[in-house]
């Protein structure tokens, strides 16, 4: 085969790029492309084209010059000095903005919008200044002004008639390090959004800004506000987080409608005396600062509802924190608190947050001035007991003491009905088996509970002694009764839980002593118990020792009951040893209750009788609760079969029914007349279905029927409009009905883990509403387990992707 001689190729390419740049240094230009770039480089696709003939060959292998050169240009010298020569200067990347780009960032567009709905938005959009337009948006502009009224009335929607004026403007994730004087135009602002910029300062006249509500200022250079900020009348919201701030001003007392106060991450050495004149704050975020101690007046913030001091250097707590009444979370951890306080008059907080701290002991006092106490931490503290004053916190949920010294476990944390997680790895605890320890918070409350029964009958059958050998106390085992026979004060069923007591008032008059219990003359009587009374409480002997007279030993034989089981004893059968006063319309039914848990049923609104293996519950609890406006009721943890008929009573005030740990196989009909019910827990029950009533409790915002035997989820929860959280995990569920949770447009968490569910349909993905999804445990197998570890987005995403186009 001939091939061409490389040395020919370059030459030929040589000569041909030697042609074209003379041709350029004449101003010649390509016919073909019209381009000044190509004068002086050529053409590439013409090029290569030409290059790509001339490595062909005329016979002989002689080249041919007229294929691969690249022809000349004809143009006249003359013009050489009439053609400009290219500019070859652009642009970089990164450079300074001029105004003029500012500017354009404003678009018709964007400005025709705002003018519209009052709202502009120039979030991250690189501004070095904000555009000088945008402080004359509430002015009328050219065109409306130089149009007449007909061509207003053409496009009525563009006439200044519908204009509104700006009040939300976000300027956040651009570059500005100072806002113009003219911010002052704008004098209709509501909402000023201009966090993730290099604000070394605001300007005076930010303070004319006088419907000013909400300020966000965080992620700046900031390290101090102008007075006139502090006289905005209608400022609610403040954010001045993650600056350069060292103190607040005291000016900001001023600030008298302020709600929401976060100066979080900044380098805040003290708060200013008169920070409690804002009596309408209801956060206060001051977290990664350096505060050292708390201002006295504090405590006047009677609105305070979350109060953030982790990570700052605390010492210790106002000891009036009970003046603040409405306090619901507070954080403490990584601060050098010693102590707690009592607590005396928090009875709201929900959550304490106190891990990473030096503290030595949990004040016994502080565990019953928190009934609604649910989250727990100390965890990396000090700490060398539990209290067995714990069992009186009985809505706690989560309980983390890990990592300090604790030794020993007391029994009493297994009475808490509500107690889901107990963390106690890292303490040195010698009385359980390390095993039991790393089986979870079930099998150490199992544990705890199996000891304090084995302690309740070894006390039992023994002499009554002041206390035994493992430190718990006869008080403690006897459902809080002390050795004297006296009723602890600080005890929970002495406040959480009535002592009734009947009068028999039919023919057989029986005398009963003294310490005889609530119900049981009024059942003893033969009377009453054909005429008024169709339940049954207790085994059929009672009749007979009824008529034999042997009540005396009825007694002893329920109260030798009572020691076996170490809970306090069922509201029903409470010893009544209290002044009391009486419930009921007619003399056969009246109630004798005791005045102290009249006034905690009143003072906390909660009626909660857990662990008391309750069947029924009379009619007239629900009564009392009811004209004590008594809005929480829960019964967990005990054997009812049903809802309780005289929860009906209570349809217009419950918003909270917890129910859960029972043997409840049905849900009644009457459930649909709770019209301001918004969180229901039926879960680790007996139930199959709900009944279709259920669908019209719109106010229902969580509900929870998790561990019972539901083979798919009933068609009345998807007519719930207003579900928010559905948890339905722990069943026999077997399909997945995307349709009907497609009908619930504000669901936002999805618990389905530990079903029978085989396939997960594609479409779900759809549902953007759901922020929270859980399916871990079920025999499907797409998606794979790696991905629901990801998370929700990877599940709705991967979802999403298999939906068929």
């Amino acid at each position: 085969m001939n091939f061409t001689n490389p040395e020919e190729v370059e030459f030929s390419s040589f000569q041909g790029a030697q042609e074209c740049d003379q041709a350029s240094a004449f101003g010649g230009d390509f016919d073909s492309f019209g381009h000044s770039c190509f004068t002086h480089y050529g053409c590439p696709s013409d090029m290569s084209d030409r290059m790509g003939r001339g490595r062909g060959h005329q016979p002989g292998g002689i080249p041919s010059s007229t294929t691969s050169r690249i022809p000349r240009c004809a143009s006249s010298p003359r013009q050489m000095s009439h053609s400009p020569k290219p500019n070859y200067s652009f642009r970089p990347l990164f450079h300074e903005r001029t105004s003029t780009e500012d500017n354009s960032v404003l678009t018709q567009e964007l400005w025709k919008l705002a003018r519209k709905s009052g709202t502009l938005n120039l979030s991250n959009k690189a501004l070095a200044r904000v555009p000088e337009r945008l402080y004359d948006i509430n002015e009328a502009d050219a065109d409306s002004k130089a149009a007449n009224l007909e061509q207003l009335t053409i496009k009525e929607e563009d006439a200044w008639w519908n204009q509104v004026p700006l009040n939300n403007l976000d300027l956040s994730s651009n570059t500005l390090m100072h806002l113009s004087p003219k911010i002052e135009n704008l004098q209709s602002l509501t909402v000023l959004t201009l966090h993730d910029n290099a604000l070394v300062e605001l300007p005076p006249e930010i303070g004319k800004l006088e419907k000013l509500m909400r300020l966000n200022v965080s992620h700046n250079k900031l390290s101090q506000l102008p007075r006139e900020l502090y006289s905005l009348p209608e400022l609610r919201h403040l954010n001045i987080s993650y600056n350069q701030f060292n103190e607040i001003d005291p000016d900001i007392s001023d600030l008298h409608m302020l709600e929401f106060l976060d100066g979080g991450h900044n380098n805040i050495q003290s708060l200013p005396g008169g920070i409690g004149f804002l009596v309408r704050l209801t956060a206060l975020l001051l977290p990664y600062n350096h505060v050292k101690e708390l201002p006295p007046d504090l405590v006047n913030m009677r609105s305070l509802q979350k109060l953030d001091l982790m990570q700052n250097d605390l010492t210790c707590l106002p000891e009036d924190m009970g003046l603040l009444r409405k306090l619901e979370c507070l954080y403490l951890q990584h601060n050098d608190i010693l102590e707690l306080p009592e607590f005396e008059g928090n009875e709201t907080l929900n959550e304490l947050h106190a891990s990473n701290n030096f503290i030595k002991t949990i004040p016994t006092a502080m565990c019953s001035n928190l009934p609604h106490l649910k989250i727990l931490d100390l965890r990396d503290n000090k700490i060398t007991e539990l209290p067995d004053e714990l069992c009186l916190l009985r809505n706690l949920n989560r309980l983390d003491v890990s990592n300090n010294t604790i030794s020993v476990l007391p029994v009493t944390l297994s009475s808490l009905a509500h107690l889901i997680s107990l963390q106690v790895e890292g303490n040195p605890i010698k009385t359980i088996r390390r095993d039991i320890l790393q089986c979870g918070t079930t099998r150490i409350l199992k544990t705890l509970h199996e000891r304090a029964l084995a302690k309740s009958k070894e006390e039992g059958a023994g002499s009554d002694c002041a206390s035994t050998s493992a430190g718990i106390s006869v008080t403690r085992l006897r459902a809080g009764q002390s050795d004297d026979g006296d009723m602890p004060t600080n005890f929970p069923d002495s406040y959480h839980q009535p002592q009734f007591q009947y009068q028999c008032a039919y023919s057989c008059q029986q005398q009963t002593p003294q310490p005889f219990c609530a119900y049981e003359p009024i059942r003893n009587c033969r009377e009453f118990h054909s005429q008024a009374q169709p339940h049954i409480y207790e085994p059929e002997s009672y009749e007979q020792q009824h008529q034999n007279g042997h009540l005396g030993s009825l007694f002893v034989q329920q109260q030798h009951q009572r020691i076996q089981y170490p809970y306090p004893s069922c509201f029903m059968y409470q010893q009544q040893q209290q002044q009391q006063f009486t419930y009921g319309q007619n003399e056969s039914s009246r109630l004798a209750v005791d005045p102290r848990w009249v006034y905690k049923l009143r003072h906390t609104r909660t009626l909660a009788v857990n662990l008391e293996e309750l069947t029924v519950v009379p009619d007239q609890v629900f009564q009392i609760a009811k004209n004590e406006g008594v809005h929480v009721v829960d019964f967990a943890r005990n054997q009812l079969s049903t809802l309780p008929n005289g929860l009906q009573h209570m349809k217009d005030l419950v918003t909270e029914l917890v129910l859960s740990n029972n043997l409840i196989g049905y849900v009644p009909q009457f459930i649909s007349q709770f019209t301001r019910i918004t969180y229901l827990n039926l879960s680790n029950n007996l139930l199959t279905d709900l009944p279709n009533e259920f669908g019209v409790l719109n106010t229902l915002r969580e509900l929870n029927i998790a561990n019972n035997r539901f083979q798919l989820i009933p068609n009345c929860v998807y007519e719930l409009q207003g579900l928010e959280i559905l948890i339905a995990s722990e069943n026999h569920i077997k399909v997945l009905n995307v349709s009907g949770l497609k009908s619930m447009p504000r669901l936002s968490t999805l618990d389905l883990r530990n079903n029978d569910i085989d396939a997960v349909p594609p479409i779900l993905g759809n549902l953007t509403n759901i922020t929270h999804l859980e399916l871990v445990g079920n025999p499907f197998r797409q998606p794979r387990h790696q991905i629901l570890m990801k998370g929700t987005d990877a599940i709705m995403s991967y979802l999403r992707d298999r939906i068929p186009t």
